[in-house]
């Protein structure tokens, strides 16, 4: 089996997918380090530059122990309006969260140094942060790689820095798309880190996108709001979200269109759509490297009050245990699915609630499908990935997500987490 990069003694995941190809986004350069935040080697920072007038936007968690990074990136970006962004740094290994004024002071240190490789203001600096909470972070590790950061700086760096941000993750997360505007491809590019303690809600999960359009932080932020919620939200691995979660989108402008400052400007359609299915395979591929996962598993809720009761129940039924290893044993028990639909404590009709997995009818309108095949629903749930409709018969909301099973290896991989 193939030993994953992120940390050693994993296994890359059955579900994994390779890596795209990746090319320079004008007006990035990337470099990456090793700061020592993990005993065995590997890289663990990653420093992100931007040309002079680069737009930001971001989304973050909701946790209510929100991180260092997260607080100053809140901070940064308030204080910018979004504007001329000029870097981003990004270590694994130590979350930074609750630590107190100890964290923010790290934070500071770190956005410090990579301020003065730049040429730019600290508050033009962004950081984020994924590892272990509650343990002091050293900034001189980061500090002192600047040297190495400054030399290494190219465009071309993108598959390593996939690979630098990992944490229990078993392969590189990247995703790209283009659209046109103005008659100009511009491209939209992206890397993300995530495999435990996912349940976004904004959306430990980090992701960096980058464009080279010209979009004002206004309409990224009206663009990237409305996508995180098809995307990163709904997409669950353990139910359990991170204090650290961030996603932060920066547009160099350097294709040469004309700016987009409104996202209701026809001419972000395109871009807005480009922008999404980035997201969503990134956030995809989060399910896919679900810590011990081996099935892939969509579910789509119709038949809701409405789209927010939708996605609750899917989440329900997404996060449930007794789901999650019913499918990680490869077990036709749909009445799991039925249970876990009912104490969503959401507007259902019992009398029409009906369940599909693939073109297989488990149950409809309340009881067991006339045409229900026990032989056919125990080989269709052998497959890698599955697909399970649930119709509450309420009304017209709907509501697709995305997960994994639950099998003996997540638990392995967070009992030994920090050994």
């Amino acid at each position: 089996m193939t030993t994953a990069p992120g940390k050693p003694g994993l296994t890359v995941s059955p579900l994994a997918v390779p890596l795209p190809k990746l090319g320079p986004i004008a007006g990035v350069r990337l470099a990456i380090a090793r700061a020592g935040f993990y005993k065995h080697e590997r890289p663990d920072l990653l420093v992100m530059a931007f040309d002079e007038g680069a737009a930001c936007a971001g989304v973050f968690t909701r946790h209510g122990v929100g991180s260092a990074p997260v607080d100053w990136c809140k901070a940064s970006l308030k204080s910018t309006g979004g504007q001329n962004l000029r870097a981003a740094v990004i270590n694994a290994g130590n979350a930074n969260s609750f630590t107190k004024t100890a964290g923010v002071e790290a934070a500071r240190r770190s956005a410090e140094a990579v301020a003065g490789v730049v040429g730019c203001r600290s508050d033009q600096v962004l950081t984020a942060s994924t590892g272990v909470i509650g343990v002091p972070m050293d900034a001189s590790l980061i500090e002192a790689q600047m040297g190495a950061v400054s030399h290494g700086l190219a465009p071309d760096r993108w598959p390593e820095a996939a690979s630098a941000i990992m944490t229990t993750d078993t392969f590189p997360k990247a995703a790209a798309a283009t659209a046109v505007i103005d008659g100009r491809t511009v491209t939209i590019q992206g890397i993300a880190k995530g495999s435990g303690m996912i349940a976004p809600n904004m959306a430990t999960m980090l992701a960096f996108v980058a464009t080279d359009a010209a979009v004002s932080p206004e309409a990224l932020k009206a663009m990237l709001t409305p996508a995180t919620i098809r995307t990163f939200n709904a997409v669950t691995v353990d139910g359990d979200r991170s204090t650290n979660d961030t996603c932060l989108v920066f547009a160099t402008g350097k294709a040469g269109n004309a700016p987009i400052a409104d996202a209701a400007d026809p001419r972000a359609a395109a871009f807005a759509a480009a922008l999404e299915a980035v997201l969503l395979n990134l956030a995809q591929q989060l399910v896919r490297d679900g810590e011990g996962a081996t099935k892939y598993v969509e579910v789509r809720l119709t038949g809701a009050v409405d789209d927010a009761s939708a996605r609750k129940l899917a989440r329900t039924i997404c996060e449930s245990p007794l789901v999650k290893t019913a499918i990680a044993g490869e077990d036709a028990n749909w009445g799991r699915i039925t249970m876990a639909v009912g104490r969503a404590d959401e507007p259902m009709d019992r009398d029409k609630l009906s369940i599909r997995f693939g073109d297989l009818w488990a149950a409809r309108d309340g009881a067991v499908a006339p045409d229900y095949s026990e032989a056919a629903m125990s080989a269709y749930m052998k497959r890698q990935e599955l697909l399970i409709t649930v119709d509450v018969g309420v009304g017209a909301g709907s509501a697709t997500m995305w997960t994994c099973d639950l099998t003996h290896g997540y638990i392995s991989i967070n009992g030994d987490y920090r050994s």
